[in-house]
């Protein structure tokens, strides 16, 4: 941290980059606490002591007081909107990684995201989330879609301030095993943490609820935490809370405030009831991540409903069955081995069986949603609610289709076609004929289309593919195509930033990019792609990547990348799912020789 960072050992370097996250990063907390580390042996058993009781020390030390002083500042230069946006942040434990969209769609729902006249409140909350981000209040934590912001957290010492802020203002009340007293004052917001594990008179006698708008449930959930009194309810999020069940649902069509709904990750959702007919006032329902397979008949009465996410697997994290097995352990230590097993069993089942288990099907009511934006995934081969009603669905920008086949292409395709807004599709098939021939049909494809997620067999590119000019992220999966056509057609592609071929997108063993192609790429991703053995970079292709990610391509070894020294924007290359064998320390080796060629030193990291 003082003087020159490669004298440091590497375990204090790591160390240190700790030290500085929590540091906020900023400029000054840095040179401060590096200046009074170089007074202290270089040892880790030394600094990680300092790590862990940095707010102690911040708090006791004289030479490092000014900067919680510092840092409390930063938060006082905000606006008053920023102020109200970062301490509802104090939600989320500390450390814990904060999905975007979630946070987004939260401030929405409690008014901190207003729109204006040329603004909707979406755009609004993009904007106060960048600009916390600038001002280094929190920081970007994991990406997707490589370099797309999924992820945020608070850094350390500022989690501290907002939490005491917010006490101050009585703003949020976390129930955790700690709490003994009952809170005097009329609580915003209420966080039952994993650690809490008392009763309902408890409960009770801790908070009034009356005044609660909204509950976070971060650990088991129970029923009694839905209470008749909390009329004011505007955010209900159980994301991956434990032991939710179907009955534990009926309530929940009674809070007729609710703004946000978020059931994603309950495993024991199966049915939602029509009861959700009532919340009128709703604007998000995410259930991905849940085993409901349609939704409720009365969906078509909520005219304020913008965003629905749905289906047992995330468009933007789709994994195969492997994976999910390798997943076994923390849901055994989550839901128990008993329902770990169920689980695990049920979805093998309907694997083996060739079914489609990703989407809902959606009830007649569907184009009466002329507020919707978001709508994925529906399953269109349960019923074709959907296609009679796309037209309908004037704000639709977002949308995800599987269980398409010969009986409903065309259908789909003349949908989409005469719809003006769509800016995300995700178009999938299971089964041996997946998309082939399914999509030839479109006469031309949405004008504003940005992104485009394309899961199946298709084996030639729609034709439609090269008037996509204005296409940023491209994902294909299980296409089985020819690689030197699809390459080629893709490459001319003028604004196309983010790739991802995933679990055979191609046929060949080998990947070649050629120079002038792929002039806007900034980002590539490998995914699960057991047959492809060898990319090659040829000197000028890919004039502006940044990012490379190669995950589970279990055949790339020794020999596997050639040109990368010629990337000279590369500042990442990441690697997951090899064995740690004498080929992968061969391979890793190789690769890290090429990479300190490249003028950039881009860094290696292996996940």
């Amino acid at each position: 941290m003082d003087g020159d960072e490669s004298e440091l050992k590497p375990d204090l370097k790591e160390e240190a980059k700790i030290i500085i996250k929590k540091c906020g990063r900023l400029p000054l907390a840095v040179a401060t606490v590096g200046g009074f580390l170089s007074a202290r042996p270089r040892n880790i058993i030394e600094w990680r002591e300092f790590s862990d009781r940095i707010s102690e020390e911040f708090d006791n030390n004289p030479s490092l007081e000014m900067i919680k002083k510092i840092l409390a500042s930063s938060y006082e230069g905000l606006t008053y909107h920023l102020k109200s946006c970062f301490l509802y942040m104090s939600i989320f434990p500390e450390d814990s990684d904060i999905r975007y969209r979630r946070l987004l769609r939260r401030w929405t729902a409690e008014g901190y995201s207003r729109a204006t006249r040329n603004r909707s409140n979406e755009k609004v909350a993009e904007e106060q989330f960048t600009a916390l981000l600038n001002k280094s209040m929190i920081q970007q934590s994991k990406t997707i879609a490589s370099g797309k912001t999924g992820f945020c957290q608070v850094y350390d010492l500022m989690h501290e301030i907002i939490i005491s802020k917010s006490e101050e203002e009585n703003l949020v009340l976390v129930l955790d095993d700690h709490i003994t007293s009952r809170s005097k004052d009329k609580v915003r917001h209420l966080v039952v943490s994993k650690s809490w594990s008392r009763e309902k008179n408890d409960m009770q006698n801790i908070v009034d609820v009356s005044h609660i708008r909204s509950l976070t449930v971060f650990g088991e959930w129970k029923s009694f935490f839905l209470s008749k009194k909390m009329r004011m309810l505007r955010v209900l999020d159980l994301e991956d809370a434990e032991g939710l069940q179907d009955p534990d649902l009926v309530p929940i069509g009674k809070l007729h405030h609710l703004k946000y709904l978020s059931l994603r990750g309950s495993f024991g959702v199966f049915n939602l009831p029509n009861s959700f007919g009532n919340l009128l006032n709703l604007e998000t329902l995410d259930i991905r991540g849940t085993w409901v397979t349609k939704l409720p008949a009365t969906i078509g009465r909520l005219q304020n409903l913008k965003y629905v996410h749905a289906g047992s697997l995330d468009d933007e994290d789709d994994q195969p069955i492997i994976k999910l097995l390798h997943q076994f352990r923390s849901i055994r230590e989550e839901m128990g081995t008993r329902f770990a097993v169920s689980y695990i069993m049920l979805f093998i089942t309907a694997w083996l069986r060739n079914l489609d288990v990703c989407g809902v099907k959606v009830p007649r009511g569907i184009g009466r949603l002329r507020s919707i934006h978001t709508l994925s995934i529906v399953n269109i081969a349960r019923g074709k609610a959907l296609l009679k009603n796309l037209k309908k669905l004037t704000q639709l920008c977002k949308l995800g289709v599987t269980g398409i086949n010969k009986n409903n292409c065309k259908e789909l395709c003349s949908a989409i076609a005469d719809h003006g807004r769509l800016q995300s599709l995700l178009l999938r098939a299971e089964g041996n004929a997946g998309l082939e021939g399914c999509l030839d049909n479109m006469s031309q494809p949405p004008k504003d289309l940005k992104s485009l997620q394309l899961y199946g067999n298709l084996v030639t590119l729609p034709e439609w593919i090269k008037d996509l000019k204005i296409l940023q992220k491209l994902s294909l999966r299980n296409t089985n195509l020819k690689a030197d056509t699809t390459m080629e057609v893709l490459g001319n592609l003028p604004m196309l930033a983010i790739l991802r071929l995933q679990d055979n997108a191609c046929e060949e063993e080998e990947l070649c990019f050629g120079p002038e192609r792929f002039t806007g790429l900034t980002s590539l991703e490998l995914l699960n792609w057991e047959s492809l053995k060898s990319v090659k970079f040829e000197r000028g292709a890919t004039p502006k990547l940044k990012v490379l990610l190669l995950h589970y391509c279990w055949q790339i070894h020794n020999g596997g990348f050639s040109g990368i020294e010629t990337l000279s924007t590369l500042k990442e290359v990441s690697i997951l799912g090899y064995n740690y064998d004498q080929t992968y320390t061969e391979f890793k080796e190789q690769l890290q020789k090429q990479l300190d060629m490249n003028k950039n030193k881009p860094n290696l990291s292996i996940l």
